[in-house]
């Protein structure tokens, strides 16, 4: 990814964050908020868990859920993760496109990410195409295919987008 810092936005001794930093807060992150739009144009904003898989991030959402019907439509979102404090950590932005998983094989690697990163609390079933969850109902999930990163950096303050 090649890293850009934008001037307008950033302290005058601040650099660009370094790809590294920004896909290890991605990774690391336990929770993110995805925004997705509803059919009347008005937001959608809630939190979720997701993994940085192959990557990309990935995460699912219940067939019922108001972000499932989203993206159903309009496919563009944004999610974000972040320090939620004024003056140390990381926050970032994900603007890009959801892609719907439904291979299984490919399914299966994302379920063993969940694993891998948030233990047994998270484990999935792969079903046809979908999470099973057996509780909640099937879940779909989707990858994020990102059109652009930005890095919000709080010591010193500096804000570095990335393009693919």
């Amino acid at each position: 990814m090649h890293a850009k810092i934008d001037r307008r936005f950033s302290d005058p001794s601040a650099k660009p964050t370094p790809w590294e930093t920004t896909e290890r807060t991605l990774r690391d992150a336990e929770l993110y908020w995805i925004t997705t739009v509803r059919a009347d144009g008005r937001p959608h904003v809630t939190p979720l868990v997701g993994v940085l898989h192959a990557g990309a991030l990935h995460f699912c959402t219940g067939l019922r859920e108001q972000k499932y019907r989203n993206l159903q439509a309009q496919s563009a979102l944004a999610l974000t993760t972040g320090a939620n404090t004024w003056a140390a950590g990381l926050d970032v932005v994900v603007e890009g496109v959801a892609t719907r998983l439904d291979d299984n094989a490919e399914l299966q690697a994302v379920a063993d990410a969940y694993v891998d990163k948030y233990g047994e609390v998270w484990r999935f079933t792969v079903g046809d195409g979908v999470f099973d969850d057996n509780e909640g109902g099937p879940a779909a999930v989707f990858r994020v295919d990102a059109g652009k990163v930005i890095a919000f950096a709080k010591a010193p303050h500096g804000q570095t987008t990335y393009a693919p």
